[in-house]
C-alpha cells in the first residue's frame, strides 16, 4: 500500500455533547487528533465557536461555551470474515 493512500483514508471519530442537548454530535474527521485539540484549546481560550470539518466535505460549528464535553477516537479498522480473533 502507498503511503499516501493511508494518509488520506485516516479518520477520526469525534463525539460532541453541547450543552442542554440531549443527543451529542458524532461524526468522522480527517484531522489528526492533535488539529482537533488545538482547535478546541483555541475556542475555548478565545470564546469563538469551535469549527471542525467532517470527512464529507462539511462543517460542524459549535457555540465555545455550548461545548459539554468532546471526544476524540481513532477510526478502528473493520474486520470482515469468520476467523476467531
Amino acid at each position: 500500500m502507498n503511503a499516501k493512500k493511508i494518509a488520506s483514508n485516516h479518520k477520526v471519530e469525534v463525539r460532541i455533547a453541547v450543552v442542554n442537548v440531549a443527543k451529542e454530535l458524532s461524526f468522522d474527521s480527517p484531522l489528526t487528533s492533535e488539529e482537533i485539540r488545538q482547535a478546541l484549546t483555541t475556542a475555548l481560550s478565545t470564546q469563538t465557536p469551535l469549527v471542525l470539518s467532517d470527512s464529507r466535505g462539511g462543517q460542524v460549528i459549535v457555540p465555545a461555551d455550548k461545548i459539554g464535553y468532546i471526544e476524540i477516537g481513532e477510526q478502528a479498522e473493520r474486520r470482515v470474515g469468520f476467523g476467531t480473533l
